[in-house]
């Protein structure tokens, strides 16, 4: 199959200076790479194909030999006479050294904000910290404010957090020039690893501060006033600027989140800013009515009147007597649900007048009941038919 047209390959036409020929090497070179086609089982050969052009192309004395004689110049069809000016030369044998030439402008955008990043490394960010804190229901509806220990590093007093002894200053990594990276050819491709000299970090020390051993920090045992705010529930997660762990060498310090987790309460069940109650009431006051107190979550008492004939599972609302919302000047409400407790221990006279009572009760005293048991005659009367 006839090789195509170097230029064509490149996209230039004849007679483009070298700034251009290098221009359409870039573009193709770009286009055509095999990471950015990976579904087509062409892309690798179309790659080596510019490559072999430009080989050619860049190259002064090769371009005159293919500007006179085509590919003739390098697969020795010229009557069995050397290649002019490039004795033993293959384009397809340096598919390394033309990659390479375009290497940096393929990659140059990640390369360079990896080189940037791995020239912060030097003085990298510390981590962030987490700090798990238990409040009881009461302290999450009035807020408070909260004195907690937090085990973390900060920036050694010694050297100032530069990692240095007396005074001197970290020294530029002679492996990577302080980028903490370095290259290596593999093949087709340049492949990138961590400095082994510095370890990423992108300088070295030569007398390490003897307190923080050249970290630049120290372990220590910090004491924050932490403002928990009205209305927070579990999950809510608070977060204090620069009280995480200091960076490394001076590095900017991270942030401490506080996650909140509410205990549950013996009296009250929270449902976001709403609280439920279930209240025991005796048999005489759900049947005759009365007034009863219930107790709120701010420590007070409410006086709630509960209506004649009242049944378990009966709900009666206090409004605004629930939870703050986080945030807001709004709050939620308490419910009370009736929990109708049957007496129990009776005495001989206490049950005679319960016996009485149920004499001379009717059915319109007791009307779940009797809809209840009429539904059920009807089934097993439907039964038997």
């Amino acid at each position: 199959m006839a090789k195509r047209d170097y230029y064509e390959t490149l996209g230039v036409t004849r007679g483009a200076s070298p700034e251009e020929i290098k221009k359409g090497y870039r573009a193709k070179a770009k286009e055509l790479h095999p990471d950015r086609n990976t579904e087509d089982p062409q892309a690798e050969a179309k790659f080596k194909e510019v490559n072999e052009a430009y080989e050619v192309l860049k190259d002064e004395q090769k371009k005159a030999a293919y500007d006179r004689f085509g590919h003739a110049a390098f697969d020795g069809g010229m009557g069995g006479g050397g290649r002019p000016g490039n004795a033993g030369f293959r384009p397809n044998g340096d598919f390394a050294s033309a990659f390479s030439d375009v290497f940096d402008d393929l990659f140059g955008d990640i390369m360079g904000a990896r080189g940037a990043q791995g020239r912060a490394r030097a003085a990298a960010r510390g981590n962030d910290l987490r700090y798990n804190l238990r409040i009881s229901l009461e302290e999450a509806y009035a807020g408070l404010q909260k004195t907690i220990q937090v085990p973390t590093a900060v920036t050694c007093g010694v050297c100032k957090g530069s990692g240095a002894e007396g005074g001197s200053e970290p020294q530029t990594c002679p492996t990577c020039s302080g980028i903490g990276k370095v290259r290596a050819q593999q093949g087709f491709f340049t492949v990138e690893r961590t400095c082994p000299t510095c370890n990423g970090l992108g300088q070295t020390i030569k007398n390490p501060c003897k307190n923080c051993h050249g970290a630049g920090r120290v372990e220590k045992e910090k004491t924050l006033s932490v403002n928990i705010p009205a209305g927070v529930e579990t999950g809510t997660r608070i977060r204090l600027a620069g009280e995480g762990e200091a960076g490394m060498r001076g590095g900017p310090t991270g942030d401490l989140y506080i996650f909140v987790e509410v205990r549950e309460h013996s009296i009250f069940v929270r449902d976001g800013a709403d609280l439920h109650c279930r209240v025991p009431v005796s048999m005489v006051i759900a049947a005759l009515g009365g007034d009863i107190e219930v107790p709120t979550i701010d420590g007070g008492r409410a006086r709630v009147k509960i209506p004649e004939g009242s049944q378990t599972g009966r709900q009666m609302r206090l409004r605004s007597k629930g939870m703050p919302v986080l945030r807001s000047k709004d709050v939620g409400d308490m419910f009370i649900e009736l929990v109708v407790e049957t007496p129990v221990n009776l005495t001989a006279r206490q049950k005679e007048l319960l016996r009485e009572l149920d004499k001379l009760s009717e059915q319109k005293n007791n009307p779940q009941s009797a809809g209840f048991f009429s539904t059920v005659k009807s089934f097993w009367d439907s039964m038997k038919g």
